[in-house]
């Protein structure tokens, strides 16, 4: 493609706007081409290398318009990404092959029906996600960051004075940082056809970037004012369906099912993905990926000056190894970029505000009709709590299912919760880091079938184990004793890390995943006490595990027991000094 016929803002534009209209109009028929991201990276180069000999994104963005005016199924998105009716008959935007217009058709929206989740894909780094919020975010950080204001003065549901917020904790940056200065058109009692445009919603700048404005702290005590303005790219991703999620009633507060988890028919060729908890919300561990991945790409868009690179690009990076050459802007990390992106406080305000332009764009909504102010505030603060807590400040986990493992064999163990150890292993070998999914799979893979047809245990013995590449991989994990830490088994998870740590440290990445998000997250789960103790497996077994270095900083980590002195490992003969085991050998009082 020759970039000197590339008009960044109205080509770039006009991609997302064909793209995104092709997933609301799908054609009848099944795609050919396998459910991978790579695929859907593949339609936008295909868009790209089409554009430049159109009319700029004319055409296009007038094709996706009538595509929402006449088939989408959210009003918050059909409203800030600016949709309205337009009599298309003769538009002809420039075609997909028919091989990823099938694709697209059947990426095209996000829904959860008898257990299988549709339109969402399997991202290189193992994770599934949703196309749908993917674009969306994509789309609204195009137009810039830009907020609408949520004028007090309508006819909705007055405002109830004085709502009090639970201790959320400090905002952060990223969207958090609002501009009080930054104002925008009012939004009252509107119509669904009134668009943004005609509202003359302003654009804001990169150093004016939109959050929420009204969040005064965060103390049980303090009173929350009302939201005044919503944020385009946190409405559209994220704070709408979180909103409309938790709407049905305080049941949903407590057992809300996020992040629920599922499995691919194969991951070489993925066509049907199977949800592992067949009751799951909308809210999938896959949504939220998308969600999450277009906020934060949509984020980066706002603040990217022109010429802003071309999305098939921008998605290739960010799904690979990481955007602009930053490794710590990829979709291994989406959670702990997400945590930087926004706080609960803001979320909340985020949340609360897409439900007021939700009650006003559809006054007769079955679950807003006649909702105070202090019940969407509410609704607000347990989602926006919900979400930061239990998917943002949790490890992203792969199942089993995902890595390739061998069944089970014979019958499991269960283990009595909650348990009051977490016991630290390393690997040893494999003795490099994995820093990818595929050699990251390949490792647990390897490990199993030593453990299974070697050692001739059940399963791989590792409750978790936690590689370099920013996810932790389920072994028999939270429910089943494990083989790891002899005598010890049932009474604490093993996990260990992939690599050999005697004489180097383990990526930040992990160690954050061991010493704070798995430990914090099964305690609010119930699999760990409060009070657990956390060892390493030489205290209780005589061995090297976890390698002196990891071990030494095991020692200054919170819950770290040092009352349980380490035992010395045997001296090994001559003759196993000169041929190392393939494998460190865990004993295991299971076999």
């Amino acid at each position: 493609m020759s970039f000197g016929n590339w008009k960044p803002t109205v080509v770039v534009q006009g991609i997302v706007w064909i793209l995104y209209g092709l997933l609301l109009q799908p054609e009848p028929g099944t795609a050919t081409l396998p459910l991978l991201m790579d695929s859907v990276i593949q339609a936008l180069a295909e868009l790209e290398q089409k554009a430049p000999a159109t009319e700029a994104g004319h055409s296009a963005a007038a094709w996706l318009l009538s595509a929402q005016g006449s088939g989408t199924h959210s009003p918050l998105r059909h409203f800030l990404l600016e949709g309205k009716s337009l009599n298309t008959t003769d538009l002809d935007p420039p075609s997909l092959s028919p091989e990823l217009r099938g694709l697209m058709g059947e990426v095209a929206r996000h829904s959860v029906q008898d257990g299988k989740e549709y339109g969402v894909v399997l991202a290189p780094d193992g994770s599934t996600v949703a196309v749908e919020p993917l674009l969306a975010g994509l789309w609204a950080g195009l137009q810039g960051h830009r907020i609408v204001n949520l004028s007090l003065e309508s006819s909705a549901t007055p405002p109830d004075a004085g709502v009090t917020f639970p201790d959320l904790g400090a905002t952060s940056p990223g969207l958090s940082n609002a501009s009080p200065d930054v104002t925008s058109a009012d939004v009252r009692a509107v119509s669904p056809n009134v668009s943004t445009k005609d509202l003359d919603v302003e654009a804001t700048s990169p150093e004016a970037r939109p959050g929420s404005p009204d969040v005064q702290a965060s103390s049980p005590d303090t009173k929350a004012k009302l939201p005044t303005a919503v944020d385009n790219i946190l409405v559209v991703t994220l704070a709408g369906d979180l909103g409309l999620n938790f709407l049905q009633g305080p049941q949903t507060w407590n057992h809300s099912g996020l992040g629920t988890e599922g499995c691919w028919d194969q991951l070489s060729v993925p066509r049907t993905f199977t949800l592992l908890a067949p009751e799951a919300s909308p809210l999938t561990t896959a949504f939220l990926n998308g969600a999450l991945d277009g906020a934060l790409l949509g984020d980066y868009l706002s603040q990217t000056p022109e010429p802003r690179p071309p999305l098939s690009q921008l998605l290739s990076q960010y799904y690979g190894a990481g955007v602009a050459g930053d490794p710590g802007f990829r979709s291994n990390f989406r959670r702990h970029n997400g945590a930087a992106l926004t706080s609960a406080p803001t979320l909340t305000q985020q949340v609360w505000g897409a439900l007021i332009l939700l009650q006003r764009l559809e006054p007769a909504h079955p679950r807003l009709q006649g909702m105070s102010q202090e019940e969407l505030a509410q609704v607000a603060t347990h989602a926006s709590k919900e979400f930061t807590e239990a998917f943002l400040g949790c490890p992203a986990i792969h199942p089993r299912c995902r890595w390739g493992a061998a069944p089970y064999q014979g019958r499991p163990t269960p283990l009595k919760l909650p348990l009051g150890f977490l016991y630290v292993h390393h690997t040893y070998l494999p003795a490099p880091p994995c820093t990818s999914f595929k050699r990251c799979a390949a490792d647990m893979r390897s490990m199993q079938r030593f453990h299974q047809q070697t050692q001739g245990w059940a399963d791989i013995g590792y409750s978790f184990v936690v590689g370099s590449d920013g996810y932790v991989y389920e072994g028999r994990g939270w429910h089943w004793v494990g083989a790891h830490t002899l005598g010890h088994n049932s009474r604490g998870f093993g996990v260990a890390l992939i690599g050999n740590y005697t004489a180097v440290l383990p990526s930040e990445a992990a160690l954050r995943a061991v010493r704070d998000e798995l430990p914090r997250c099964a305690v609010r789960a119930g699999f760990l006490r409060p009070d657990y103790a956390l060892l390493g497996h030489r205290q209780l077994v005589r061995t090297e595990c976890p390698g002196d270095r990891l071990f030494n900083l095991l020692r200054t980590w919170p819950h770290f027991d040092k009352n349980v002195k380490p035992r010395t490992a045997r001296r090994a003969s001559s003759r196993s000094k000169r041929r190392p085991p393939p494998m460190i050998l865990l004993s295991t009082d299971l076999q």
